[in-house]
């Protein structure tokens, strides 16, 4: 009794796909999950304020291929694509000028990401509003948001006080133990005066029928270093034919 796990971790390969999807030689394995950590770390510094969820590696080669999942894409774009070259460029930098690929996928439902809800606990929590308010609010907002229960966690010096305790709140259902249980995990640290906070969020979404997948919560369309060079060049293309038009008329 008494021992976690990682509910990811606890899932993946059942009903949780890997963030990190590549093959390599018993040499080359621990060299790869290192720089994997090290990318990941960078850009999720790099672009804290655009509410990363989660950032998937895939290596094809010598090739790297990063998506970011994120709940603004805008930030992470930038003013014509701008943002996702100066990232690219500096991944690049990183890794000693591989060949790196970047694209960028939105959220779907903001209150139903463990990740995000976490982040957001945490800011609020770093802006002096009561743990309480912030983990209530939180809650009440992803129950909304169509799931089946939610879980949080806050630990440290709760309120200033000058020893460290744990506070948990929870509504609807989790069932931890359950593989088939589509339950996702997420945790952020709250950096406030009297020192580190740390948060654990878990979101219970649905009970999944033999052979699904969990749910990914991200929309379709992807935005990539290519889609914004061609919406450029069309949305040029489309100027250039409208001004032909009128001067025919």
């Amino acid at each position: 009794m008494g021992q976690k796990t990682h509910p990811t971790g606890f899932r993946i390969g059942i009903i949780e796909p890997w963030v990190s999807t590549w093959f390599a030689k018993r040499k080359q394995y621990p060299a790869n999950i290192a720089e994997d950590a090290k990318i990941r770390r960078f850009v999720k510094k790099k672009l804290y304020t655009a509410g990363v969820s989660r950032i998937n590696i895939q290596r094809k080669g010598e090739a790297v291929n990063i998506t970011v999942v994120t709940a603004k894409p805008g930030i992470v774009v930038g003013r014509g694509g701008q943002g996702i070259d100066e990232l690219r460029a500096a991944v690049q930098k990183l890794l000693n000028n591989v060949n790196v690929s970047i694209d960028v996928v939105e959220v779907a439902r903001i209150d139903a990401d463990a990740q995000l809800v976490a982040e957001n606990i945490a800011l609020q929590l770093e802006k002096r509003i009561a743990f309480r308010r912030a983990m209530k609010q939180a809650m009440q907002r992803t129950m909304r948001s169509g799931v089946q229960g939610i879980k949080v966690m806050v630990s440290g010096r709760l309120g200033g006080a000058e020893i460290a305790r744990s506070e948990w709140a929870k509504e609807g259902r989790i069932p931890l133990q359950t593989l088939r249980a589509d339950v996702q995990y997420g945790f952020a640290e709250a950096d406030t005066v009297m020192g580190k906070i740390g948060v654990k969020v878990w979101v219970f979404k649905s009970d999944l029928m033999p052979g699904e997948k969990a749910d990914q919560n991200i929309k379709t369309k992807k935005v990539t270093n290519e889609n914004n060079k061609q919406g450029r060049f069309q949305s040029k293309r489309k100027r250039t034919e409208a001004a032909a038009e009128a001067e025919a008329q």
